[in-house]
Protein backbone atom coordinates (compact mmCIF):
# COMPACT_ATOMS: atom_id res chain seq x y z
CA UNK A 1 0.00 0.00 0.00
CA UNK A 2 2.50 2.95 -0.96
CA UNK A 3 0.04 5.22 -1.63
CA UNK A 4 -1.55 4.93 1.90
CA UNK A 5 -1.16 8.25 4.26
CA UNK A 6 1.64 7.86 6.93
CA UNK A 7 -0.01 6.52 10.57
CA UNK A 8 0.05 8.61 13.67
CA UNK A 9 2.98 6.73 14.92
CA UNK A 10 5.27 7.02 11.48
CA UNK A 11 4.35 11.27 11.82
CA UNK A 12 5.09 10.65 15.49
CA UNK A 13 8.66 8.59 14.90
CA UNK A 14 10.96 12.12 14.08
CA UNK A 15 10.05 13.60 17.50
CA UNK A 16 10.07 10.25 19.17
CA UNK A 17 13.38 9.74 17.89
CA UNK A 18 14.85 13.33 19.56
CA UNK A 19 13.14 12.52 22.72
CA UNK A 20 14.91 9.39 22.57
CA UNK A 21 18.57 10.62 21.80
CA UNK A 22 18.33 13.75 24.71
CA UNK A 23 17.31 10.59 27.19
CA UNK A 24 20.38 8.83 25.47
CA UNK A 25 22.34 12.36 26.14
CA UNK A 26 20.95 12.53 29.75
CA UNK A 27 21.85 8.74 30.63
CA UNK A 28 25.78 9.40 28.80
CA UNK A 29 26.08 12.72 31.01
CA UNK A 30 25.31 10.63 34.08
CA UNK A 31 28.24 8.41 34.08
CA UNK A 32 30.36 12.07 34.81
CA UNK A 33 32.35 12.51 37.50
CA UNK A 34 30.95 15.36 40.25
CA UNK A 35 34.15 16.83 39.58
CA UNK A 36 33.10 17.45 36.29
CA UNK A 37 29.60 18.34 37.01
CA UNK A 38 30.52 21.40 39.24
CA UNK A 39 33.61 22.40 36.71
CA UNK A 40 30.21 22.63 33.97
CA UNK A 41 28.56 24.38 37.05
CA UNK A 42 31.17 27.08 37.20
CA UNK A 43 31.86 27.73 33.81
CA UNK A 44 28.22 28.43 33.17
CA UNK A 45 27.45 31.15 35.40
CA UNK A 46 31.05 33.01 34.45
CA UNK A 47 29.92 32.63 30.97
CA UNK A 48 26.15 33.90 31.61
CA UNK A 49 27.60 36.28 33.89
CA UNK A 50 30.32 37.39 31.49
CA UNK A 51 28.44 37.61 28.47
CA UNK A 52 25.31 39.85 30.17
CA UNK A 53 28.16 42.60 29.75
CA UNK A 54 28.97 42.14 26.02
CA UNK A 55 25.63 41.49 24.33
CA UNK A 56 22.86 44.18 23.36
CA UNK A 57 20.05 45.90 25.02
CA UNK A 58 21.90 45.48 28.62
CA UNK A 59 20.01 42.02 29.41
CA UNK A 60 21.47 43.32 33.11
CA UNK A 61 19.75 46.40 32.90
CA UNK A 62 17.27 45.72 35.55
CA UNK A 63 19.43 44.80 38.02
CA UNK A 64 21.23 47.90 37.66
CA UNK A 65 18.70 50.45 36.45
CA UNK A 66 16.30 49.37 38.76
CA UNK A 67 17.06 46.85 41.48
CA UNK A 68 20.11 48.80 42.72
CA UNK A 69 18.26 52.17 42.91
CA UNK A 70 15.14 50.39 45.20
CA UNK A 71 17.90 48.94 47.47
CA UNK A 72 19.77 51.97 48.03
CA UNK A 73 16.59 53.85 48.76
CA UNK A 74 15.39 51.65 51.10
CA UNK A 75 18.67 51.39 53.06
CA UNK A 76 19.38 55.01 52.80
CA UNK A 77 15.94 56.14 54.48
CA UNK A 78 13.92 56.55 51.28
CA UNK A 79 11.08 55.16 49.55
CA UNK A 80 11.02 50.98 50.61
CA UNK A 81 9.06 49.65 47.42
CA UNK A 82 6.26 47.36 48.57
CA UNK A 83 6.28 48.69 52.57
CA UNK A 84 5.66 52.53 51.95
CA UNK A 85 4.86 52.44 47.94
CA UNK A 86 3.11 50.08 46.07
CA UNK A 87 5.63 47.77 44.46
CA UNK A 88 4.96 45.31 41.12
CA UNK A 89 6.74 42.45 43.16
CA UNK A 90 5.72 41.08 46.04
CA UNK A 91 7.15 42.20 49.21
CA UNK A 92 10.13 39.48 49.71
CA UNK A 93 11.62 40.02 46.53
CA UNK A 94 13.45 43.60 47.50
CA UNK A 95 15.27 41.07 50.62
CA UNK A 96 18.00 39.69 47.51
CA UNK A 97 18.11 42.88 46.47
CA UNK A 98 19.12 44.37 49.94
CA UNK A 99 21.20 41.42 50.56
CA UNK A 100 23.24 42.47 46.95
CA UNK A 101 23.47 45.85 47.98
CA UNK A 102 25.30 44.62 51.27
CA UNK A 103 27.76 42.81 48.95
CA UNK A 104 28.25 45.65 46.91
CA UNK A 105 29.44 47.88 48.91
CA UNK A 106 32.23 45.31 50.19
CA UNK A 107 33.19 44.55 46.69
CA UNK A 108 33.04 48.01 45.30
CA UNK A 109 36.68 48.63 46.01
CA UNK A 110 37.45 45.79 43.08
CA UNK A 111 34.75 46.82 40.67
CA UNK A 112 34.86 50.48 40.92
CA UNK A 113 32.86 51.35 37.79
CA UNK A 114 29.45 53.00 37.56
CA UNK A 115 26.45 53.36 35.03
CA UNK A 116 23.94 56.83 35.23
CA UNK A 117 22.21 55.28 38.31
CA UNK A 118 23.83 52.31 39.06
CA UNK A 119 27.32 50.67 39.82
CA UNK A 120 29.56 47.32 38.45
CA UNK A 121 29.87 46.63 41.62
CA UNK A 122 25.78 45.66 42.41
CA UNK A 123 25.60 43.26 39.28
CA UNK A 124 28.97 41.56 40.27
CA UNK A 125 27.27 41.26 43.93
CA UNK A 126 24.19 40.01 41.87
CA UNK A 127 25.82 37.68 40.09
CA UNK A 128 27.51 36.33 43.05
CA UNK A 129 24.25 35.71 45.05
CA UNK A 130 22.15 34.05 42.09
CA UNK A 131 25.28 31.67 41.54
CA UNK A 132 25.13 31.01 45.45
CA UNK A 133 21.96 30.17 45.58
CA UNK A 134 22.29 28.05 42.64
CA UNK A 135 25.05 26.11 43.93
CA UNK A 136 23.04 24.98 47.14
CA UNK A 137 20.24 24.15 44.70
CA UNK A 138 22.91 22.24 42.49
CA UNK A 139 24.25 20.18 45.54
CA UNK A 140 21.15 19.31 46.85
CA UNK A 141 20.58 17.90 43.41
CA UNK A 142 23.04 15.77 43.17
CA UNK A 143 22.71 14.07 46.42
CA UNK A 144 21.66 10.70 46.02
CA UNK A 145 22.43 7.58 47.84
CA UNK A 146 21.52 4.68 45.83
CA UNK A 147 23.65 4.53 42.13
CA UNK A 148 20.31 5.09 40.19
CA UNK A 149 19.13 7.78 41.79
CA UNK A 150 22.60 9.03 41.59
CA UNK A 151 22.73 9.02 37.91
CA UNK A 152 19.83 10.54 37.11
CA UNK A 153 20.47 13.32 39.24
CA UNK A 154 23.80 14.06 37.67
CA UNK A 155 22.11 13.67 34.04
CA UNK A 156 19.46 16.32 35.09
CA UNK A 157 22.43 18.52 36.68
CA UNK A 158 24.11 18.69 33.23
CA UNK A 159 20.35 19.73 32.30
CA UNK A 160 19.94 22.50 33.84
CA UNK A 161 23.47 23.93 32.85
CA UNK A 162 22.35 23.69 29.46
CA UNK A 163 19.24 25.25 29.73
CA UNK A 164 21.21 28.29 31.92
CA UNK A 165 23.15 28.88 28.48
CA UNK A 166 20.52 28.92 26.04
CA UNK A 167 18.45 31.28 28.17
CA UNK A 168 21.43 33.23 28.15
CA UNK A 169 22.11 36.38 31.04
CA UNK A 170 18.04 36.66 31.43
CA UNK A 171 18.27 33.70 33.34
CA UNK A 172 20.42 35.48 36.46
CA UNK A 173 19.69 39.13 35.86
CA UNK A 174 16.28 38.81 36.85
CA UNK A 175 14.66 38.40 40.50
CA UNK A 176 13.22 35.37 39.06
CA UNK A 177 16.46 33.50 39.25
CA UNK A 178 16.36 34.16 42.96
CA UNK A 179 13.17 31.75 43.08
CA UNK A 180 14.95 28.97 41.30
CA UNK A 181 16.94 27.09 43.22
CA UNK A 182 14.17 27.42 45.93
CA UNK A 183 11.69 26.09 43.69
CA UNK A 184 13.93 23.05 43.17
CA UNK A 185 14.73 22.33 46.50
CA UNK A 186 11.00 22.61 47.50
CA UNK A 187 10.25 19.72 44.81
CA UNK A 188 12.81 17.47 46.22
CA UNK A 189 11.60 17.54 49.83
CA UNK A 190 8.17 17.32 48.88
CA UNK A 191 8.08 13.48 49.00
CA UNK A 192 10.12 13.50 52.28
CA UNK A 193 9.39 17.22 53.95
CA UNK A 194 6.14 17.88 52.32
CA UNK A 195 6.45 20.93 55.59
CA UNK A 196 9.49 22.14 54.45
CA UNK A 197 8.58 21.99 50.27
CA UNK A 198 5.59 23.78 51.04
CA UNK A 199 7.84 26.88 53.24
CA UNK A 200 9.83 27.07 50.32
CA UNK A 201 7.10 27.47 47.71
CA UNK A 202 5.75 29.70 49.94
CA UNK A 203 8.72 31.95 50.38
CA UNK A 204 8.84 31.68 46.45
CA UNK A 205 5.46 33.28 45.75
CA UNK A 206 6.23 35.92 48.01
CA UNK A 207 9.35 36.73 46.02
CA UNK A 208 7.59 36.20 42.47
CA UNK A 209 4.25 34.75 42.51
CA UNK A 210 4.54 31.53 40.11
CA UNK A 211 6.51 29.13 42.58
CA UNK A 212 2.60 29.42 44.08
CA UNK A 213 1.81 26.94 40.85
CA UNK A 214 4.20 24.41 42.20
CA UNK A 215 2.58 24.52 45.61
CA UNK A 216 -1.33 24.32 44.09
CA UNK A 217 -0.16 21.30 41.90
CA UNK A 218 1.42 19.60 45.18
CA UNK A 219 -1.15 20.23 47.44
CA UNK A 220 -3.78 19.03 44.87
CA UNK A 221 -1.88 15.77 44.18
CA UNK A 222 -0.01 14.67 47.87
CA UNK A 223 -0.61 13.74 50.80
CA UNK A 224 0.39 15.53 54.06
CA UNK A 225 -2.00 18.73 52.80
CA UNK A 226 -2.66 19.90 56.45
CA UNK A 227 1.04 20.11 56.73
CA UNK A 228 1.67 21.93 53.75
CA UNK A 229 -0.75 24.73 54.34
CA UNK A 230 -0.08 25.08 58.26
CA UNK A 231 3.47 25.75 56.72
CA UNK A 232 2.96 27.74 53.99
CA UNK A 233 0.36 30.04 56.36
CA UNK A 234 3.03 30.07 59.12
CA UNK A 235 5.17 31.84 56.29
CA UNK A 236 2.63 34.03 55.08
CA UNK A 237 1.92 35.23 59.04
CA UNK A 238 5.10 36.18 59.06
CA UNK A 239 5.73 37.73 56.36
CA UNK A 240 2.30 39.58 56.84
CA UNK A 241 3.40 40.35 60.65
CA UNK A 242 6.34 41.58 59.69
CA UNK A 243 5.17 44.30 56.85
CA UNK A 244 2.39 45.82 59.34
CA UNK A 245 5.00 46.47 62.01
CA UNK A 246 7.04 48.15 58.91
CA UNK A 247 3.60 50.39 58.26
CA UNK A 248 3.32 48.48 55.27
CA UNK A 249 -0.13 47.10 55.67
CA UNK A 250 -1.69 49.20 53.16
CA UNK A 251 0.41 48.35 50.60
CA UNK A 252 0.39 44.42 51.38
CA UNK A 253 -1.28 43.41 48.41
CA UNK A 254 -0.29 46.17 46.20
CA UNK A 255 1.47 44.31 43.40
CA UNK A 256 -1.68 42.62 42.87
CA UNK A 257 -3.43 45.84 41.80
CA UNK A 258 -0.51 46.59 39.94
CA UNK A 259 -0.46 43.70 37.68
CA UNK A 260 -3.95 44.35 37.00
CA UNK A 261 -3.47 47.35 36.00
CA UNK A 262 -0.75 46.94 33.06
CA UNK A 263 -1.22 46.66 29.69
CA UNK A 264 -0.22 44.35 26.82
CA UNK A 265 3.43 43.55 26.53
CA UNK A 266 4.46 43.00 23.30
CA UNK A 267 6.86 39.84 24.15
CA UNK A 268 3.24 38.13 25.80
CA UNK A 269 2.60 34.88 24.10
CA UNK A 270 -1.96 36.56 23.72
CA UNK A 271 -0.31 39.85 22.14
CA UNK A 272 1.11 37.62 19.31
CA UNK A 273 -1.24 38.22 16.64
CA UNK A 274 -1.77 42.13 17.54
CA UNK A 275 2.08 42.53 17.29
CA UNK A 276 2.14 41.12 13.52
CA UNK A 277 -0.79 44.15 13.13
CA UNK A 278 2.48 46.65 13.49
CA UNK A 279 3.30 45.70 10.02
CA UNK A 280 0.33 47.41 8.55
CA UNK A 281 0.08 50.22 11.39
CA UNK A 282 -2.93 49.36 13.20
CA UNK A 283 -1.19 48.45 16.17
CA UNK A 284 2.34 50.35 17.58
CA UNK A 285 4.83 50.10 20.40
CA UNK A 286 4.79 52.22 23.04
CA UNK A 287 7.00 52.73 26.39
CA UNK A 288 5.09 52.92 29.55
CA UNK A 289 7.35 54.78 32.14
CA UNK A 290 5.45 53.97 35.00
CA UNK A 291 5.68 49.89 34.45
CA UNK A 292 9.01 50.29 32.51
CA UNK A 293 7.86 47.69 29.86
CA UNK A 294 7.21 48.05 26.46
CA UNK A 295 3.52 47.43 25.62
CA UNK A 296 0.98 47.27 22.56
CA UNK A 297 -1.46 49.96 22.14
CA UNK A 298 -4.58 50.49 19.06
CA UNK A 299 -7.44 48.24 18.22
CA UNK A 300 -8.25 45.08 20.11
CA UNK A 301 -5.20 45.62 22.99
CA UNK A 302 -7.47 45.91 25.76
CA UNK A 303 -9.66 44.06 24.87
CA UNK A 304 -6.92 40.45 24.68
CA UNK A 305 -5.92 42.29 27.81
CA UNK A 306 -9.03 41.93 29.55
CA UNK A 307 -9.34 38.42 28.67
CA UNK A 308 -6.58 37.16 29.22
CA UNK A 309 -6.27 37.05 33.39
CA UNK A 310 -9.92 34.91 33.50
CA UNK A 311 -8.52 32.64 30.95
CA UNK A 312 -5.69 31.88 33.13
CA UNK A 313 -7.46 31.12 36.20
CA UNK A 314 -9.71 29.09 33.96
CA UNK A 315 -6.70 27.22 32.65
CA UNK A 316 -5.10 26.82 36.30
CA UNK A 317 -8.83 25.15 37.39
CA UNK A 318 -9.55 22.75 34.45
CA UNK A 319 -5.88 21.45 34.85
CA UNK A 320 -6.15 20.95 38.69
CA UNK A 321 -9.34 19.57 37.60
CA UNK A 322 -7.50 16.90 35.36
CA UNK A 323 -4.99 15.63 37.46
CA UNK A 324 -7.47 15.14 40.84
CA UNK A 325 -9.72 13.12 38.08
CA UNK A 326 -6.51 11.15 36.93
CA UNK A 327 -5.42 10.72 41.00
CA UNK A 328 -8.52 9.82 41.58
CA UNK A 329 -8.94 7.04 38.78
CA UNK A 330 -5.45 5.15 40.26
CA UNK A 331 -2.60 7.04 38.60
CA UNK A 332 0.81 7.78 40.16
CA UNK A 333 0.97 11.35 41.80
CA UNK A 334 4.52 10.99 41.70
CA UNK A 335 4.27 10.97 37.34
CA UNK A 336 1.56 13.77 37.47
CA UNK A 337 3.08 15.98 39.86
CA UNK A 338 5.79 17.10 37.34
CA UNK A 339 3.57 17.32 34.03
CA UNK A 340 0.80 18.97 36.05
CA UNK A 341 3.76 21.68 37.38
CA UNK A 342 5.28 22.23 34.15
CA UNK A 343 0.85 22.57 32.66
CA UNK A 344 0.06 25.10 34.82
CA UNK A 345 3.50 26.94 34.71
CA UNK A 346 3.10 27.50 30.92
CA UNK A 347 -0.54 28.65 31.51
CA UNK A 348 0.61 31.37 33.99
CA UNK A 349 3.18 32.60 31.04
CA UNK A 350 0.98 31.53 28.30
CA UNK A 351 -2.16 33.74 29.41
CA UNK A 352 -0.02 36.81 30.95
CA UNK A 353 -0.16 40.33 29.79
CA UNK A 354 3.21 40.24 30.64
CA UNK A 355 5.51 38.46 28.42
CA UNK A 356 8.87 39.25 30.03
CA UNK A 357 11.39 37.31 28.65
CA UNK A 358 12.55 35.96 32.31
CA UNK A 359 9.41 34.05 32.60
CA UNK A 360 10.70 31.34 30.38
CA UNK A 361 13.09 30.51 33.19
CA UNK A 362 10.10 29.10 35.37
CA UNK A 363 9.70 26.01 33.57
CA UNK A 364 13.15 25.14 34.44
CA UNK A 365 12.48 23.85 37.90
CA UNK A 366 9.43 21.69 36.66
CA UNK A 367 11.54 20.24 33.71
CA UNK A 368 14.08 19.20 36.59
CA UNK A 369 11.47 17.19 39.06
CA UNK A 370 10.24 15.68 35.81
CA UNK A 371 13.69 14.32 34.95
CA UNK A 372 13.63 13.21 38.42
CA UNK A 373 10.38 12.00 39.27
CA UNK A 374 9.01 10.29 35.50
CA UNK A 375 12.57 10.65 33.54
CA UNK A 376 11.38 8.03 30.56
CA UNK A 377 8.34 10.54 29.67
CA UNK A 378 10.46 14.17 29.66
CA UNK A 379 12.60 13.67 26.43
CA UNK A 380 9.95 15.17 24.57
CA UNK A 381 9.13 18.38 27.18
CA UNK A 382 12.89 19.02 27.59
CA UNK A 383 13.80 19.48 23.83
CA UNK A 384 10.76 21.77 23.64
CA UNK A 385 12.22 23.79 26.69
CA UNK A 386 15.23 24.04 25.59
CA UNK A 387 14.32 25.41 21.82
CA UNK A 388 12.07 27.88 23.94
CA UNK A 389 15.41 29.09 25.69
CA UNK A 390 17.21 29.48 22.80
CA UNK A 391 14.29 31.69 20.73
CA UNK A 392 14.14 33.42 23.75
CA UNK A 393 17.63 34.56 24.38
CA UNK A 394 18.11 34.87 20.27
CA UNK A 395 14.69 37.70 21.05
CA UNK A 396 16.74 38.91 23.88
CA UNK A 397 18.69 40.95 24.22
CA UNK A 398 20.12 39.63 20.44
CA UNK A 399 17.65 41.24 18.30
CA UNK A 400 15.65 42.83 20.82
CA UNK A 401 16.13 46.67 19.64
CA UNK A 402 14.82 45.48 16.41
CA UNK A 403 11.93 43.99 17.58
CA UNK A 404 11.10 47.64 19.41
CA UNK A 405 11.75 48.84 15.56
CA UNK A 406 8.64 46.06 15.18
CA UNK A 407 10.70 44.42 12.54
CA UNK A 408 9.41 41.79 10.71
CA UNK A 409 12.50 38.54 11.36
CA UNK A 410 11.95 39.25 15.22
CA UNK A 411 8.55 39.00 15.54
CA UNK A 412 8.51 35.77 14.03
CA UNK A 413 11.39 34.83 16.39
CA UNK A 414 9.39 35.89 19.17
CA UNK A 415 6.28 33.92 17.91
CA UNK A 416 7.94 30.85 16.85
CA UNK A 417 8.80 31.28 21.06
CA UNK A 418 5.41 31.88 21.71
CA UNK A 419 3.87 29.09 19.67
CA UNK A 420 6.37 26.59 21.56
CA UNK A 421 4.92 27.95 24.87
CA UNK A 422 1.22 26.96 23.94
CA UNK A 423 2.74 23.37 22.58
CA UNK A 424 4.43 22.95 25.84
CA UNK A 425 1.40 23.54 28.00
CA UNK A 426 -0.68 21.08 25.40
CA UNK A 427 2.12 18.45 25.58
CA UNK A 428 2.07 18.39 29.34
CA UNK A 429 -1.59 18.05 29.68
CA UNK A 430 -1.07 14.72 27.37
CA UNK A 431 1.35 13.91 29.67
CA UNK A 432 -1.42 14.19 32.56
CA UNK A 433 -3.90 12.70 30.08
CA UNK A 434 -2.05 9.86 29.13
CA UNK A 435 -0.41 9.01 32.46
CA UNK A 436 -0.90 5.02 33.40
CA UNK A 437 -3.69 4.20 35.58
CA UNK A 438 -3.61 1.38 38.26
CA UNK A 439 -6.60 -0.24 38.72
CA UNK A 440 -6.61 -2.26 42.25
CA UNK A 441 -7.92 -5.90 41.41
CA UNK A 442 -9.87 -8.07 43.63
CA UNK A 443 -7.30 -9.51 45.25
CA UNK A 444 -5.51 -5.98 45.70
CA UNK A 445 -8.57 -4.08 47.52
CA UNK A 446 -8.49 -7.48 49.84
CA UNK A 447 -5.09 -7.62 51.03
CA UNK A 448 -3.80 -4.20 51.99
CA UNK A 449 0.00 -5.22 51.47
CA UNK A 450 -1.02 -6.20 47.72
CA UNK A 451 -2.10 -2.57 47.16
CA UNK A 452 1.25 -1.21 48.73
CA UNK A 453 3.12 -3.09 46.55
Amino acid sequence: MSGAEPTGATRAEPTRGAARRTSAVLRRAAGLPLAVLWLAFVVTHLYVAMIGWRMPALPMGDTVFVYEPWARNALGGGAIVGVTESWVYPQLALVPMLIAQGLSQLIHPLFPGSYAVGSASYVVAWSILVTVLDAIGFAFLLRGTRARRSRIRRGTALLWMVALVLLGPIAMFRIDAITVPLAIIGGLWLFSRPAVASALFTIGAWIKIWPGALFVAALALLRGRIRMLVSAAIVTFVVVLGLVLLGGSKNLLGFLSQMSGRGLQIEAVGATPLLWLTQIGVTRIQYDRQILTFQLAGPGVDIVAAVLTPLMVLGVLAVVALALWKLRAGASARRLLPATMLALVAILIACNKVGSPQFQVWMLAPLVLWCLFDGPRVGIPAILVLADYALTQAVYPVVYDQLLAAEALPIALLSARNILVVVICVIAIRAIVRTPVRRPSSLAVALPETRRS
